[in-house]
């Protein structure tokens, strides 16, 4: 026999479980915007596009001497002996194998680039990822969206952006300002 407390139970969950379900809210932020409207993300993207220049400068120097010494052993080859050329190519190769290294550990996985634009570009990102925890709390958000991120929308309604709210929250606009993306 179907005990009716039981009954009534599941029949007023499954009357709630819905309501449960579209009373999630939602919204959306754009993160590049925010991330170019602080002074400390432009100022620490500054600095890396300085070091990535001056390491890629650093790079095409030491390619250049390599060509520089291919170019030279071309024109002086009829004029060495076979061991001498030996010579010369072990140099090169000593050369290309300390570039491609250098550029390892520069730009490769882990390297500089990344450690420097880490060290860098984390402790704003987390500013803002803050911000946007501390905002969805406020606005009773269950999910947050970047619309700046690998997420694609195919529309959004300007009434869930809270990209303002964020730059506010960072103390970096009002929110009664319209972004015209």
């Amino acid at each position: 026999m179907i005990n009716p407390f039981k009954a009534f139970i599941f029949i007023l969950a499954m009357y709630l479980l819905p309501l449960q379900l579209v009373a999630q809210k939602f919204g959306y932020v754009d993160t590049d915007f925010i991330l170019k409207k602080m002074p400390e993300y432009n100022e620490a993207k500054a600095e890396i596009d300085k070091l990535a220049k001056a390491w890629q400068e650093e790079i095409q120097s030491m390619q250049i001497e390599i060509d520089d010494m291919h170019s030279e052993l071309k024109a002086e080859e009829v004029l060495l002996t076979v061991e001498m050329k030996e010579d010369r190519l072990a140099i090169i190769k000593e050369r290309e194998v300390a570039l491609k290294d250098y550029q390892k550990k520069v730009f490769g996985f882990e390297g500089l680039f990344f450690l420097k634009k880490k060290e860098l570009i984390k402790p704003v990102q987390d500013n803002v990822f803050d911000a946007v925890e501390k905002m969805a709390h406020e606005h009773k958000l269950q999910i947050v969206f970047d619309k700046s991120g690998a997420l694609v929308m195919i529309y959004t309604d300007p009434v869930h952006d809270y990209t303002d709210f964020v730059l506010e929250e960072l103390g970096l606009g009002d929110p009664n300002d319209v972004i015209n993306n």
